[in-house]
């Protein structure tokens, strides 16, 4: 193990176990962020899926940790109890989801349903029931060879002739982890590129014959449970900074009207796509009544927070596996 995981590991440990560190964390509250819970653990551990998923085991290994140090409550108990002076108690934590994969429907609900753990999913409305597809799954996928050869060598031209060849490292390295972490590299530059261009990467990936998001009846089957609740993550998931007026009011009016259509309950909170707003879009959010908003800054809750812009703990199969990890996460949150 690497001496820096080891101190990070040890640092985390500290924080939660010494009376200074029960102390800084006394009364807070903590909002963690996750995307997937694949179907085993090595899959998730690739650098290239590592970030956006975590395995079963690591996950349920998350869940028996969490209570020994937090009150697991849901997000809305969270953030009313969080408006204010920071409290005495034992920390809070709450579990959010973005996109609304199928794998949240399939893999994570069972485990959070036998640990009786709250959990709040935030959907990208127009891929739930739908065949439309996420483009860094697909693209990704791709290019890793999950589909077959013929489709990756046809993507890698595509790419090269839209001038975003792929980097050196990742034709020159056998060993899969380098080579997934290059690709991981890779993926994030294309975050750079605009929604339609990525939508025509997407569409030229092969099908894949389970969709990737939840469709409303899996919707409705986990909101009766009383264990969770959706909120929006947009529409289409486009970047909503990157919107004109009319359009951005229309991405927000149309995945409010999904959620009221398809959940009994959804949250008063939005989660914004790739964690990204401005101050244009936390108005809009705020004039289509949402008292909240998430976004993808590392940080604990304060009651100074903006309430439009509120701080999240990523979870990835690393430090989910590994909870030491995560507690140092969070105690690098508590200081910002």
């Amino acid at each position: 193990m690497p001496i820096k995981t080891s101190i990070k590991r040890a640092s985390g440990w500290l924080y939660l176990n010494s009376p200074k560190g029960r102390s800084q964390l006394r009364g807070a509250g903590v909002i963690l962020m996750l995307h997937r819970v694949l179907a085993d653990d090595a899959s998730a551990a690739l650098p290239h899926r590592n970030e956006l998923c975590v395995g079963p085991k690591a996950f349920e290994g998350l869940l028996r940790w969490l209570p020994r140090h937090f009150d697991c409550v849901s997000l809305m108990d969270l953030l009313k109890d969080h408006q204010g002076t920071r409290g005495s108690g034992r920390p809070k934590v709450a579990l959010t989801f973005d996109d609304g994969w199928r794998d949240n429907a399939l893999n994570a609900f069972p485990l959070l349903r036998k640990h009786h753990i709250p959990a709040s999913i935030f959907l990208s409305t127009d891929f739930i029931g739908s065949r439309q597809r996420f483009w860094w799954e697909s693209v990704g996928e791709t290019l890793w060879g999950s589909h077959g050869e013929e489709p990756r060598r046809q993507l890698i031209e595509r790419l090269r002739k839209l001038g975003r060849p792929l980097p050196a490292a990742y034709f020159m390295n056998d060993r899969p982890k380098a080579r997934s972490h290059a690709l991981a590299q890779y993926l994030q530059s294309l975050k750079s590129l605009n929604h339609q261009a990525l939508q025509l990467l997407t569409d030229a990936c092969p099908p894949e014959s389970l969709a990737q998001a939840m469709d409303w009846q899996q919707v409705r089957e986990l909101e009766d449970s009383g264990l969770v609740r959706f909120g929006p993550h947009g529409a289409s998931h486009a970047l909503l900074p990157y919107l004109d007026d009319r359009r951005l009011d229309e991405e927000l009016q149309r995945s409010h009207a999904a959620l009221n259509q398809g959940c009994q309950q959804p949250l008063p909170v939005y989660c914004y796509p790739n964690g990204d707003h401005d101050e244009r879009v936390r108005a809009r959010v705020a004039a289509h009544r949402y008292p909240y908003a998430l976004s993808t800054r590392a940080g604990i809750c304060q009651g100074y927070d903006d309430p439009l812009a509120l701080p999240r703990i990523g979870v990835s199969q690393r430090n989910a596996s590994r909870p030491s990890l995560l507690a140092w996460r969070i105690s690098r949150g508590n200081r910002s």
